[in-house]
């Protein structure tokens, strides 16, 4: 059974999924990262495969991106790092990028690389809809590889019916229709679109990104969705902290309103 699969049988509400750059703050850190966040007790890793031209990342995830890259990351490196990670670690791992990264590396190669990594999913904001179900998701599926993909406040009923059908894994609410980064509430304009959402009873679960960078963000959406993603804030976090596995359980910890034990951190 694929994990993410596996986790939202085990698991329907306050998942935490976090997001970070590969190769970010250092080209090796990539590793370091997951079995960071496995600890601290996250539920699934998005692993951010760092691109020239990511159109709907902030700012923080842009210039995370930039560092990656000059860094020297490629996706080559990226798939080794996340086999060599997978000998200590059996978390969920979705890769998000964009499309263009796929087809440069070549669509059937990428799947097959990710499922010989144990990659569980991807997310590729720039695939669109129609292109995925006629081309690719025979290819997807066959694979077991699992794909997530956005809604917004502006996506109509129709789409969200179709990215429902198509999804595998979960599907990414978009909080609103800005680009990534942390904002430090939720207005009553997106919790109107959230219940808007629940009243389709869409049959996938449901993670909430964009904005949420805190303890209580992240309980608004839990109270709307199966639980949400944090990225800008954790992304943040790692380019001031020194010590990435105490840093991120104190990260973790304050996230879920958590006391961690024998740390305090000032990064968060």
């Amino acid at each position: 059974m694929n994990r993410l699969d596996q986790l939202f049988s085990q698991k329907k509400d306050h998942i935490l999924n976090i997001y970070f750059t590969a190769g970010y703050p250092k080209l090796e850190d990539t590793g370091k990262i997951i079995l960071a966040l496995e600890k601290a007790g996250v539920d699934l890793v998005e692993i951010g495969m760092p691109y020239s031209d990511p159109l709907a990342d902030g700012p923080t995830i842009q210039e995370s991106g930039q560092q990656a890259l000059a860094n020297g990351m490629t996706l080559p490196q990226l798939f080794d790092q996340i086999e060599a990670v997978r000998a200590h670690s059996n978390i969920p791992l979705i890769m998000m990028g964009y499309f263009n990264q796929v087809m440069q590396y070549g669509e059937e190669a990428f799947v097959k690389k990710c499922v010989e990594a144990q990659v569980d999913g991807v997310i590729l904001p720039d695939l669109p809809l129609y292109e995925y179900e006629q081309y690719y998701r025979e290819l997807f599926e066959n694979a077991g590889l699992h794909i997530s993909f956005l809604i917004t406040p502006q996506t109509s009923e129709e789409r969200i019916k179709k990215v429902d059908a198509l999804t595998r894994g979960f599907i990414y609410m978009v909080s609103n229709s800005s680009i990534t980064g942390a904002k430090s509430d939720i207005s009553e304009h997106q919790l109107s679109y959230f219940n808007r959402i629940n009243s389709l009873q869409l049959k996938n679960p449901r993670l909430i990104g964009f904005g949420i960078s805190s303890n209580q963000t992240f309980e608004t959406a839990c109270q709307y969705a199966n639980g949400a993603i944090i990225g800008s804030a954790y992304i943040r976090m790692l380019a001031k902290a020194e010590d990435i596995e105490k840093d991120t359980l104190a990260f973790v910890h304050k996230i879920k309103g958590q006391i961690p034990t024998g740390h305090t951190s000032s990064l968060v």
